[in-house]
């Protein structure tokens, strides 16, 4: 999600991303099927009166700029209430911002229009219905990209049965080995015929991804004691997709339900899910599959039990006397999932290890997963940890898919996975960086021509700090040369300019994003932490992810609060927030409601302006705007210019 200009964080069902019920939106299956949405939080209609979308007139808007802005806004917005609806989280959370910022990016303010103010204030309450409705169900806009489960699409579809594959099928099954018994019938020949035509891109792409962890699993089955042939369970169940999720919930490579995976020691919580994790979620499957076969004495039932659940085929068992999964197929007694489970297995068990007669010898297994595993106990942020080892955070999450954040977990152990070669680089820079600024500091590799001052303002620290962490004599930088980052968690204020910030009137507003921490947001935005804090009644460093903090920016140097509100944020909007936020600035009084027009007057007369930076913007770019030079800039606003970021007002005198 992209930051607005002026820092309006939305509310967009912030990402409480992997708590026990939060499910990960879907990707692809085969490059002709759309991945399944993930299915969004119910929306509650809301006992107010709605706000109707504003229908503008084509020409009307055509004359009209705030008329074809505020079309286009709903346009967006419009869009994003589909994908919400629609289960398509990421995509709503993009047409959101853009409403958004179409608004508070455009050519007016947005509140110096009474339409432009009413449909800005129509979208602030409709996605926070939105989000407050997505945190009391447990979900949100997600984190995690998750793979949706195969199982799910071979199980809705019915194909006829092939006379000319099945009986090629029962001719090569007489030589076909396998520790599971396999047998050809009409439903098992129907899934060969899906398959070999519609599900054949599914097929393959699993056989491929196989390459990842079959000698992981065939290692791990040798253990636990069963059959080797019960991987192609997890083909036909994930596609060998650690982040698989099934409509139904069940989720990871061996597709377990939450309540399953816990009574086989597979840990979930708010920075884990160990479904995900290959190896632990594969010794669970191992030994809740010889449970089941020991259960029922029978590899068929023990699989159609794994789907749902040992009950359900004990019961079935039970009302017909008949222990035999193809008696009971016959019977009906079973759910419609579970009798197509067992059929869709055994044909890609068959197909699997005939690979010539479907066609599939061409398939190259993808290499296996190679890692070194480092046990911590502190949280370590996995952008920190890529510049340690020289790998991406993808490459990193992909060797660590049970991690459902960025950071690793604060009060607990973590086996973190590295790439090959790659431990006692870690661990020798790691021992070097503070274990409480883990999460903060960085680890950067100096460009052709960088100086130490540009990498000290990109991190928003001082080069001293720099240089202290790492020795350097002088400010000259070599090129490739790897530099501690000590990345202030909270830039440090003395009590004394603490009290001497003035702070604007306006209410800006921020979406917590994940990794971020009362620190880390006090010193984004330059505030003191104990006023952020106070405004948002807040203990302690942590924040979650999705929350929307209030935030009264400091005023740029020898500006005062009422002129502060020249920079386009006038106080009507932010007396209305503050007093929905129970809080208002310290020491501030509530402004007039003639301020918005006495805002204009100032705006027009003032021999000053003020400028609101941008992401991107640098002095030289503002000094070019305003015809003025950056030594005026640095001059007349000391404290600011010398950190310039995103959100900073500067004074700008003609």
């Amino acid at each position: 999600m992209k930051k607005s200009t002026i820092c309006i964080a939305l509310p967009l069902l912030g990402a409480l991303i992997m708590t026990t019920a939060c499910e990960p939106s879907k990707a692809k299956t085969s490059a002709s099927t759309p991945p399944p949405a993930a299915i969004a939080p119910t929306i509650t209609e809301s006992p107010k009166k709605p706000v109707q979308p504003t229908v503008q007139d084509p020409a009307n808007s055509r004359q009209d700029p705030v008329a074809a802005l505020i079309a286009q806004s709903e346009k967006e917005y419009q869009k994003g209430q589909a994908n919400y609806r629609a289960g398509h989280l990421d995509a709503a959370k993009d047409d959101f911002d853009r409403a958004f910022n179409l608004l508070v990016e455009g050519p007016s303010d947005v509140h110096s229009d009474d339409r432009l103010e009413g449909q800005f204030d129509k979208i602030v309450e409709a996605v926070n219905t939105l989000e407050l409705q997505a945190l009391k169900e447990g979900d949100g806009f997600t984190e995690q990209k998750a793979e949706p489960a195969p199982i799910d699409e071979a199980n809705d579809v019915t194909f006829p049965v092939d006379p000319n594959v099945k009986a090629k099928a029962e001719a090569e099954l007489r030589d076909t080995h396998s520790d599971l018994p396999l047998v050809m019938n009409d439903q098992v020949a129907s899934f060969i015929n899906y398959f070999s035509s519609k599900g054949r891109g599914t097929l393959e792409h699993a056989l491929a991804r196989s390459g990842r962890y079959r000698e992981m699993i065939s290692r791990v089955f040798r253990e636990e004691g069963v059959p080797q042939d019960l991987i192609y369970l997890a083909q036909a169940e994930s596609g060998f997709h650690p982040l698989a999720l099934s409509r139904a919930g069940a989720r990871g490579m061996w597709q377990f339900m939450a309540s399953r995976a816990s009574g086989y020691g597979l840990e979930r919580n708010w920075w884990v899910d160990e479904r995900q994790d290959p190896e632990k979620s594969t010794h669970a499957a191992a030994h809740h599959l010889k449970d089941l076969y020991n259960q029922f004495g029978d590899w068929y039932l023990a699989m159609a039990a794994y789907n749902s659940g040992p009950g359900t085929v004990q019961k079935a068992v039970q009302r017909t006397g008949y222990a035999d999964f193809w008696e009971l197929y016959r019977r009906n007694v079973l759910p419609g999932e579970t009798r197509n489970y067992v059929p869709i297995i055994v044909a890609v068990t068959i197909m699997a290890k005939n690979p010539a007669q479907y066609a599939l010898e061409h398939i190259t297994p993808e290499s296996s997963l190679k890692s070194e595993k480092v046990t911590i106990h502190y949280p370590v942020d996995l952008r920190l940890v890529s510049e340690i080892v020289d790998s991406s955070v993808a490459d990193l999450q992909e060797l660590n898919p049970a991690l459902l954040r960025l950071t690793t977990p604060k009060d607990s152990a973590f086996d973190l996975h590295l790439p090959i070669g790659t431990t006692e680089k870690f661990q020798t820079v790691i021992a070097s960086i503070p274990p409480d600024m883990r999460v903060w500091w960085r680890y950067h590799r100096v460009q052709s021509g960088e100086t130490l001052a540009q990498v000290a303002n990109k991190y928003h620290t001082s080069t001293r700090s720099i240089a202290e962490a790492n020795g350097l004599q002088d400010e000259e930088l070599k090129t490739n040369v790897r530099l501690i980052i000590p990345v202030a968690p909270g830039r440090s204020k003395s009590s004394a300019d603490a009290e001497s910030l003035a702070f604007s009137r306006h209410a800006s507003h921020y979406k917590v994003r994940k990794g971020d921490t009362v620190l880390s947001v006090a010193d984004d935005f330059g505030v003191p932490v104990e006023r952020l804090r106070k405004w948002n009644r807040l203990k302690g460093n942590s924040l979650t992810a999705g929350r929307t903090l209030t935030i009264y920016k400091p005023v740029a140097s020898g500006d005062s609060p009422a002129r502060s509100e020249v920079s386009g944020c006038p106080s009507k909007r932010g007396s209305k927030t503050a007093k929905r936020a129970g809080q208002a600035p310290e020491g501030e009084e509530s402004p007039s409601p003639k301020s918005k027009k006495n805002s204009k007057l100032v705006k027009a007369s003032a021999s000053k302006q003020t400028h609101k930076v941008k992401r991107g913007e640098t002095l030289t770019s503002i000094a070019s705007q305003y015809e003025t030079t950056v030594d005026a800039l640095k001059r007349d606003n000391r404290k600011v210019a010398a950190t310039l970021r995103p959100g900073d007002v500067l004074v700008i005198k003609k």
